[in-house]
């Protein structure tokens, strides 16, 4: 498993997104060299935790939980097969483009070492916006990939560190609950009834998510597959 580039976006004015001036650092590059990675901070302050990359609409992106996001080469190839076309590393506006690593099938709360130091853990898949829509050209672009279920992932910094392209990727912490990014992400978007069984990944889910997961119990109830509510989170507990 290795990061195959890290890729870094500048600030870009577009007709498809709803920042200040229509700005967006969705537009992301392979770098030469070591980056550093480091915690931004709250979102809404924190912008992206990968020097020199930005992020210009800081109501919906960056922050602590949305520190960097990293996308699977092996995604990008069937999307390209699909598509007819190719996707360069950080088309998708990933800062992290990989090889080797099952990203979909990541669980929440899964740490990554990347290179000699940094540490990331997981922390929910990419909801696709308007603005990653305008990106790609596709029609239909946020269904069809809401529909395909490989979102790629967010990750928090646990470590600070510096990265480079071709630096190695181990798993150094797995969580035994089974609640990967594909779920999180269909918890999300199409199957809101899977919000009380991502609860089990607790803190390490983003603070967006466990709001919501917690709001939806309180409003409707446990996991009416288990008949009880998830671990930790007792029913009608927001």
């Amino acid at each position: 498993m290795k990061l195959l580039t890290v890729n870094l976006g500048r600030p870009k004015a577009v007709d498809h997104s709803d920042a200040p001036g229509g700005m967006t650092g969705i537009d992301k590059r392979p770098v030469d060299g070591p980056v550093r990675v480091t915690d931004p901070g709250p979102k809404g302050q924190g912008a992206s935790g990968v020097s020199g990359d930005a992020v210009c609409d800081l109501r919906h992106h960056g922050g602590t939980d949305q520190a960097v996001y990293a996308f699977a080469r092996e995604d990008l190839d069937a999307w390209e097969r699909e598509l007819g076309r190719p996707l360069a590393n950080g088309t998708f506006g990933e800062n992290l483009t990989t090889s080797g690593v099952d990203v979909t099938g990541a669980r929440i709360g899964e740490r990554w070492r990347v290179g000699d130091s940094l540490v990331l853990e997981i922390t929910s898949g990419r909801v696709p916006c308007r603005t990653f829509a305008g990106r790609l050209g596709e029609k239909g672009w946020v269904k069809r990939f809401t529909r395909h279920g490989a979102s790629g992932a967010y990750l928090r910094v646990i470590v600070p560190g510096e990265i480079r392209s071709g630096d190695p990727i181990e798993i150094v912490h797995r969580p035994e609950h089974d609640v990967t990014v594909a779920m999180a992400f269909r918890a999300e978007t199409t199957e809101r009834t899977l919000l009380p069984r991502v609860l089990v990944a607790g803190e390490a889910l983003h603070a967006e998510l466990l709001k919501d997961a917690r709001e939806y119990v309180a409003k409707y109830g446990p996991d009416p597959v288990s008949g009880r509510a998830a671990q930790g989170t007792p029913q009608g507990t927001p």
